[in-house]
């Protein structure tokens, strides 16, 4: 869609947004705030610690956004916000794609992905594939290969957002389900967005250092702000600070649709909405009952039993909050029980029987909550066996994870295999000795090896009939982000299969130090 001036100008002016403006007369055909995509005719949306010589050799540009002035010689609009200004203005530029769809959005510190998951696969049966994802994994905007992308970030930058958006309308797709992370809120990439329904999962310490949030409170305050940008809000019962968060949403909305395993009891002693029960967890299933309570009658439609094609009682949670989301999309009974059945999630509780040597879960689990949930099920399907962990902690980011880690492994393993984990600037091996400081239980075994394939296969090769190995933080990832650079990777699940298949062939692994 073309922009003018006054079509800029009029859209930050209704978002308060607006300090100056130029007085040019100019027509944009595109939008961007990357110079390497700038083509003529655009309005470039100046971002962060950007200088005026970046600009140098960038033909194309005709105007900027910006909330400093650049000193430039360029038409400029002046903004309080440039990152709000260009979420704005790219739902402008791909006009409105939002409008045309009924949207659904999960937060919470573990679980965005699978419930997101769930959550599609029901959709997509309900309305004869016209549903999108955009998850930490994947993004999807229609039917075909070409129309699916891994994802770089768990909520992409507002203008990709709204990009593929229009794509996902332009396939003919009627729904979307997404992830939105505290960083979109803090980055403003979802700002101005409004979603039909909102799910908070769960909430723990995460994403606190110098380059995201400086406390939990700031964590947990822009958490909540899904809450205030939902037309319908989902919560988690059982969730920590349950009644904070049910304070936020009910001062904003006349209905909080809560959610919790039936026979608990909130801190605020109010029974959640609807129940759950586990029926029975196995090692690549798990089973459980749904009832929504008389309170609730346009949600009777998710009351009922399932078969979760992924094992895990605590994945059954995750599958409640996704029932009750396309619940209030419409989906009928069917779809429900037939999505939750085969649903499949790339990267997510992946398990491989590894002849002699046990079993072998592959997961992105990257935070203390979902470390400690996966562990715990381990430890509860093979009680007589080790459960072996390899594992590592991303660079340059998420500091607190290396603590959280240490804490969860001197609770729930028996021995782990530090390595590399998208590294980034810092060697791994300091990043594996901060996690193996923190350990206090003497009964751990630590080995150290920062090549992760071979940390994979060692800790495969020491395991035994009854042991369970767990390899947690990377899945399917293609990559090890090393240096600024995404190095090549096959992915966690690829060694494992390695693994696999060397040993049916009767063959060795790779376990040279």
């Amino acid at each position: 869609m073309r922009l003018t001036r006054q079509d800029v100008t009029k859209i930050l002016q209704k978002h308060d947004l607006l300090v100056s403006e130029p007085t040019d007369d100019l027509v944009f055909d595109h939008l961007h705030y990357d110079t390497r995509q700038v083509q003529d005719q655009t309005l470039f949306v100046v971002k962060g610690a950007f200088k005026a010589e970046y600009l140098a050799g960038v033909d194309g540009v005709t105007a900027l956004v910006a909330d400093h002035d650049l000193g430039t010689d360029l038409p400029q609009w002046l903004v309080t916000d440039s990152q709000k200004a260009l979420s704005v203005l790219a739902m402008a530029y791909f006009d409105y794609p939002q409008d045309q769809l009924w949207i659904g959005a999960f937060t919470g510190t573990k679980g965005k992905t699978t419930a997101a998951y769930f959550a599609y696969t029901m959709l997509k049966e309900a309305t004869a594939g016209k549903t999108a994802l955009f998850s930490t994994v994947d993004r999807i905007v229609g039917p075909n290969p070409a129309d699916k992308k891994k994802s770089d970030l768990t909520t992409p930058e507002s203008f990709e957002l709204f990009k593929d958006m229009r794509r996902a309308v332009d396939n003919g797709m009627t729904h979307l389900v997404m992830e939105v992370s505290s960083q979109a809120y803090l980055r403003n990439r979802v700002y101005g967005l409004r979603f039909n329904v909102g799910a908070f999962l769960n909430i723990s310490p995460d994403h606190i250092g110098p380059n995201e949030h400086p406390t939990f409170a700031d964590y947990l305050a822009h958490k909540e702000m899904l809450l205030d940008n939902s037309d319908h809000v989902i919560l988690n019962a059982g969730m920590d600070h349950y009644q904070e968060i049910f304070d936020r949403a009910a001062s904003r909305h006349d209905r909080v649709l809560t959610y919790g395993r039936a026979g608990t009891m909130p801190a605020n002693g109010q029974q959640p909405l609807v129940t759950f029960t586990s029926q029975e967890s196995a090692l690549h299933e798990s089973h459980f009952t749904v009832t929504a309570g008389t309170a609730v009658p346009d949600l009777q439609a998710i009351s009922g039993g399932y078969r979760l094609n992924l094992p895990g009682d605590f994945n059954e949670e995750n599958a409640v909050a996704s029932l009750m989301m396309v619940g209030l999309a419409g989906s009928d009974h069917q779809s429900m029980v037939k999505g939750l059945d085969e649903v499949t999630i790339p990267g997510r509780m992946l398990s491989l029987k590894l002849p002699g040597h046990g079993v072998a879960f592959v997961d992105y689990a990257h935070n203390y909550v979902s470390l400690l949930s996966l562990l715990a099920f381990a430890k509860a399907q093979s009680p007589d066996g080790q459960v072996i962990v390899v594992l590592g902690a991303p660079g340059n980011k998420g500091v607190s994870r290396r603590a959280d880690f240490a804490k969860v492994l001197s609770q729930k393993a028996d021995q782990v295999f530090l390595t590399a984990d998208d590294p980034q600037y810092e060697s791994p091996l300091t990043i594996a000795q901060t996690i193996a400081d923190g350990i206090t239980n003497d009964h751990v075994q630590v080995h150290f090896e920062m090549d992760r394939i071979t940390a994979i296969h060692q800790a495969i090769d020491l395991a035994g009939e009854n042991d369970l190995v767990v390899v947690a933080g990377k899945g399917e990832d293609p990559y090890q982000k090393v240096d600024g650079v995404d190095t090549p990777y096959i992915g966690d699940y690829a060694a494992v299969k390695q693994c696999q298949q060397a040993l049916l062939a009767g063959q060795g692994l790779l376990v040279e130090d």
